[in-house]
């Protein structure tokens, strides 16, 4: 038979169409298991001894949400804790089939009810953290990543960035200075039997989840959990959480009473019915900005690496990291070296942030962003401390605390060069 007959050929158009087409298919898997530590164990609020946990509630959970595209794929974790740096990372990257370990983004959701996973040694040296129960996490969250992987579907995508209404987050400091902008993106199956509804649906929104803090005797997810359960029971799929720049100190408005300049007057509602407001407030918010985005059937993806070096200059940090179990190694003479990725989705362009970036830094950063649809994950891939901008770094008395607990003065200047290094570097996002 000749190659050249009209239908020959036209088989051989249809399979070179049918070939770009599913290259060009976006699909999206989501899974998650839970964390919570059985028995209970004690939980951190920051530096300092863990404080014992008598009764939980809500459970912790790690949720992966993987997206592909022809050769690009990537996964999204976000996990119920303080902080979860790329020690405990990495150990989960090489335990994931299927993805490029550098295409992996971890983030934490900042929960003060959680686990200590940093380590955090006492003036004597010794540390609290349970390295078995941080090891099984780290297995959890490959687990998850890898049953995401499996469930890899064509999807159709929703994105929206907007400000979020009503009680919710406020700055500690300084009320009004924070960004109330949350961005959602929600994928949505296209075909079988799940077509027409969610596979998952990320948050992005900058709060710290202190509602009931690590003082209390409690182990909890704070306002994520029920973040979580209002998402899925309204819009069904996996729900995630990834923070934004809620450093020096965007936390969860729990306010009954307002003195001076809006601050509390001492009087707070610091309890798990006050998580569920906030938390459901939240989830009702993200899916009114996401149920009035369009729906994007062909969008594409992207995703890029770097690694930065930060100079470790705070002692406070250094003796953390030299006598936490975690055994941090210094890339230089008192340097670490931390991950940033770059992701378009569709239209929307997302930067990670390897600690608590100050608002001005992650609104600095999103007007540099080459979308409409700004994105930062805050405490991803790392989480080292407080990120302020050099003029802010010891300047003023609020700021006693965020800069000793801070890498140094440089270490938001090094991050937010590098940002835009690397924006400046990446395609821009299809808009379309």
């Amino acid at each position: 038979m000749k190659l050249n007959t009209p239908l020959n050929l036209f088989i051989l158009l249809f399979l070179c169409l049918f070939t770009q087409a599913t290259a060009q298919t976006l699909r999206v898997g989501a899974a998650v298991r839970v964390i919570t530590p059985d028995p209970l164990l004690p939980v951190s609020g920051g530096i300092g001894t863990p404080k014992p946990s008598v009764e939980k509630k809500g459970d912790l959970y790690a949720r992966a949400m993987v997206f592909e595209q022809g050769n690009t794929r990537f996964a999204i974790v976000n996990v119920d804790n303080l902080g979860w740096s790329s020690i405990l990372g990495n150990k989960s990257r090489a335990l994931i089939k299927g993805i490029a370990p550098e295409n992996i983004l971890i983030g934490a959701t900042h929960t003060h009810s959680a686990p200590d996973a940093y380590g955090f040694p006492d003036a004597t040296g010794k540390n609290y953290a349970d390295l078995k129960y941080l090891d099984r996490c780290v297995q959890q969250i490959a687990d998850a990543v890898n049953e995401a992987i499996t469930k890899l579907e064509p999807a159709a995508l929703k994105v929206n960035v907007e400000e979020a209404k009503g009680k919710i987050a406020y700055n500690y400091y300084a009320p009004a200075l924070y960004d109330p902008r949350c961005g959602v993106i929600q994928a949505i199956a296209t075909t079988g039997a799940r077509q027409g509804k969610a596979i998952a649906t990320l948050v992005n929104y900058a709060i710290h989840p202190e509602v009931i803090g690590s003082g209390r005797g409690i182990l909890s997810p704070d306002l994520c959990g029920p973040l979580y359960d209002r998402i899925e029971a309204q819009a069904g799929g996996v729900a995630l959480f990834m923070n934004g720049a809620q450093g020096g100190m965007v936390t969860a408005d729990t306010r009954l009473e307002y003195g001076k300049e809006g601050q509390s007057n001492q009087k707070e509602a610091n309890t798990w019915e006050e998580c569920i407001r906030i938390g459901e407030l939240l989830a009702d918010e993200a899916l009114r900005i996401i149920n009035k985005a369009p729906v994007l059937d062909s969008p594409s993806i992207y995703c890029t690496s770097k690694m930065i070096d930060l100079p470790v200059d705070s002692e406070i940090m250094r003796y953390i990291l030299t006598h936490s179990p975690l055994k941090y190694e210094y890339t230089k003479p008192n340097t670490v070296s931390t991950q940033l990725n770059l992701l378009n989705i569709g239209p929307a362009q997302i930067l990670t942030v390897p600690g608590e970036a100050l608002p001005n830094v992650g609104y600095y950063v999103k007007r540099h962003m080459a979308t409409k649809l700004p994105f930062l994950f805050g405490l991803t891939n790392d989480a080292f401390g407080y990120m302020l901008a050099k003029v802010d770094f010891n300047s003023f008395k609020r700021y006693d605390y965020v800069t000793r607990t801070s890498l140094g003065e440089m270490t938001a200047e090094i991050y937010m060069d590098q940002a835009l290094q690397l924006i400046q570097a990446s395609p821009k996002p299809v808009t379309k």
